[in-house]
């Protein structure tokens, strides 16, 4: 799947913590060297695996634990996906898709690249 995307762009990626089953989410900006920078995370508890102090800011609204300022570069990031686990994967608050529409049980990978694209006529 390709969607096109710009410097600034919103990612979201949602899903659900395989241990303590909980929603957990992330929430990434697009960065002009094709990065993904991860800025925040929410989830409603604590639990195995999941930080107590990630970021540079903690806050606690409408009953989730929000970790903001994270600034993790990341160059993509793989999943293996499962229909139970992932939820929605968003571009600027627009659902692409969700993780019951991708292959079960298989490793996916999330990038953001370059493309080429033609503008107007070549040159004779």
């Amino acid at each position: 799947m390709e969607y096109p995307v710009k410097v600034g762009d919103k990612l979201f990626f949602g899903w659900i913590h395989s241990w303590e089953r909980i929603r957990w989410h992330e929430y990434y900006h697009i960065e002009s060297n094709n990065t993904l920078v991860l800025d925040t995370i929410c989830f409603p508890a604590f639990g195995a695996g999941i930080p107590e102090n990630k970021g540079k800011r903690v806050r606690v609204e409408n009953g989730m634990i929000y970790m903001e300022g994270i600034d993790q570069v990341f160059q993509q990031f793989d999943w293996i996906n499962s229909h139970l686990a992932t939820r929605d994967i968003k571009v600027n608050d627009m659902l692409l898709t969700s993780g019951r529409l991708l292959p079960e049980h298989t490793r996916l990978t999330l990038k953001i690249e370059r493309r080429g694209l033609f503008h107007g006529r070549k040159k004779d």
